[in-house]
């Protein structure tokens, strides 16, 4: 990579160190604010205790207009002293962790464990945090830095919260930044199009047993599956079909009389994702028909491919201070918080904070140490954006 030759790029890297030494010793506020946050439930269309406890955070720290708009988001803004750019940072609040789980955190010394840390109460935590870490740093931007822990993101959420805010948002917003609890390195600049649906198959009460085929809900579900795995995805342009949940029945001795199936299609193409979608409710359409029971196709997201490219001086921003951290970047399409950028053409990208294993698990675990380098690279990525870096000539 061609090094951009910006001083004030520049100034920021040298900084690095320092700063990255300096968060170790706020070690213990940011691993509280995890654990609070953490252990607050906050399932999809659920986040309402959680996005309190972010506004008390904000209020404590003195940030303006601490509030909640419509949809549950938690909004919290630090006032730049010119207010030429509006810079807004945002994660997710919702986790895929349902209420009955139990979101009890440990915390070891070097790592932290417990369900939904990583995907994205690491995030959040971040974001609660970074008004004290700015102060405590003594940095002034001259742009607005508007911190939003968005509502109803994950999967029938569809990106719902920050969708709202952007399609209503009073102040023009001049750049993006996602935060991920994971991975470190992680730079996405680009959505892929996806379409996300649920696919329920039911007997009715009434079924003819005598009729010819299947009779389970199951073995239904299960010949949709093989015709789906029969869908012949072209080399170029890149595409999957993720077959991502199963759940049917209830019992040893009963036959299941309803099963569902959660399923993603990804592609680098708009038109390609369409056609798949297509292909599969023909296929739902025809198990229907065939077998006399009621197979449901339910598409409930969608995302349209685009973002800013690999060239531009944001991306090339934040490559170089990954790189300046001893990182290695690793450049991946995102189907998140970034598509809702894209759709408002709003240059944004999604970065992760450290490393961690054992995701969409009830002992999921994020390491401590690569964090305070993960914070770094966010705090040196919003200093390049207000000092101007990050423009596109």
């Amino acid at each position: 990579m061609t090094p951009i030759q910006d001083p004030v790029l520049d100034s920021i890297i040298l900084k690095l160190p320092e700063m990255t030494d300096k968060l170790r010793s706020m070690r213990e506020i940011i691993l509280a604010n995890l654990a609070m946050l953490g252990e607050t439930p906050a399932p999809t269309f659920k986040e309402e205790r959680r996005i309190r406890f972010l506004l008390d955070r904000f209020t404590e720290l003195g940030l303006s207009n601490a509030s909640t708009d419509e949809v549950g988001n938690g909004i919290g803004i630090l006032e730049g002293t010119s207010g030429e750019r509006n810079i807004l940072i945002v994660a997710h609040a919702d986790t895929s962790v349902d209420e009955k789980t139990n979101h009890t955190y440990t915390i070891k010394p070097d790592e932290v464990i417990g369900p939904g840390v990583g995907d994205n109460s690491l995030g959040v935590a971040v974001l609660a945090s970074l008004p004290y870490i700015l102060e405590k740093f003594d940095i002034k931007l001259n742009s607005n830095l508007i911190l939003i822990s968005g509502t109803r993101s994950l999967g029938r959420g569809n990106l719902e919260g920050l969708r709202f805010f952007l399609s209503n948002a009073k102040m023009p917003i001049h750049y993006g930044l996602s935060i991920e609890g994971v991975k470190l390195g992680r730079i996405s600049h680009q959505s892929i199009g996806m379409l996300r649906g649920d696919i329920t198959c039911t007997i009715p009460e009434q079924y003819d047993w005598s009729r010819f085929g299947t009779s389970s809900a199951i073995l239904t579900l299960n010949e949709v599956i093989n015709k789906i795995n029969d869908i012949r995805l072209p080399k170029r342009p890149k595409a999957s079909i993720v077959l991502g949940s199963i759940e049917g029945g209830g019992t040893y001795n009963n036959i299941a009389t309803k099963a569902k199936l959660k399923f993603e299609i990804r592609s680098e193409s708009a038109e390609l994702t369409r056609e798949i979608g297509d292909r599969i409710e023909e296929i739902v359409s025809e198990q229907s028909s065939v077998h006399g029971e009621s197979v449901v196709l339910d598409i409930f997201a969608r995302r349209e491919p685009g973002g800013i490219t690999f060239s531009h001086p944001y991306v090339r921003c934040t490559r170089q201070l990954i790189e300046a951290l001893g990182i290695e970047p690793r450049l991946a399409p995102s189907i998140s918080e970034l598509a809702a950028f894209i759709d408002h053409q709003i240059p944004a990208v999604t970065l992760g904070i450290t490393a961690g294993d054992h995701f969409n698990d009830n002992e999921e675990r994020v390491e401590i140490e690569p964090m305070f380098k993960g914070i770094a690279q966010i705090i040196a990525t919003i200093k390049a954006i207000d000092g101007g870096c990050c423009e596109q000539n």
